[in-house]
């Protein structure tokens, strides 16, 4: 994958840069932090896609692939993979810039669920039509 292209039917969502303080013990990035740069990258694609808030309600098939390190460009990528009637799942591939060069690696990959809720917190309808202004 060349730097300016997303991988087959995703967007990029999110781009940051992984530094000192989000490494665990062995010096690589935590692994809790990646995580937590997917769910980010979910809750936009989701809230853009419902025109409204979302809450993740699943976190499922995460795989870490390779360790991302200190310096590294952390690349996430969305799509829309399913619609139900309030939820939706977004699949996710985090690809890491590797510091200091044009390599580019997939690192992670995952399917987060998300729900759509209203101002009070409780599940409401995402429009399921292909016209959304979002997509």
């Amino acid at each position: 994958m060349s730097e300016s292209t997303a991988p087959e039917g995703m967007e990029l969502t999110l781009r940051t840069l992984a530094m000192p303080a989000d490494t665990n013990a062995a010096g690589d990035i935590f692994g809790g932090w990646v995580m937590s740069q997917m769910d980010l990258a979910a809750a936009i694609r989701a809230n853009e896609r419902s025109n409204g808030r979302t809450v993740t309600i699943a976190a499922n098939e995460i795989v870490f692939k390779k360790p991302v390190k200190v310096g590294d460009t952390l690349c996430v990528y969305t799509a829309v993979d399913q619609i139900g009637r309030t939820s939706m799942v977004i699949r996710i591939e985090v690809w890491a810039r590797r510091c200091y060069t044009a390599l580019r690696e997939k690192v992670t990959e995952a399917r987060f669920t998300m729900v759509a809720v209203d101002e009070d917190g409780r599940p409401r309808p995402v429009d399921r039509s292909e016209r959304h202004a979002a997509e």
